[in-house]
């Protein structure tokens, strides 16, 4: 049996697209999807620093 997410309708303000031409998604959009995926996102609201490998929130 296979192991499928949730998939997430974006709505307004959920990205944006960078002057690259890339899709930035913002701390709304992570905020739905509802973890971290410790990428080291622009946006993440759960204070994930890919750096030290370590969150500064408990939302995690």
């Amino acid at each position: 049996m296979g192991f499928f997410k949730k998939k997430i309708e974006l709505e307004d303000g959920d990205y944006y697209l960078t002057p690259e031409g890339y899709r930035c998604f913002t701390a709304q959009y992570h905020l739905k999807r509802g973890y971290c995926c410790e990428s080291g996102c622009r946006h993440c609201p759960y204070g994930y620093d890919k750096k030290t490998n370590t969150s500064s929130s408990s939302k995690k």
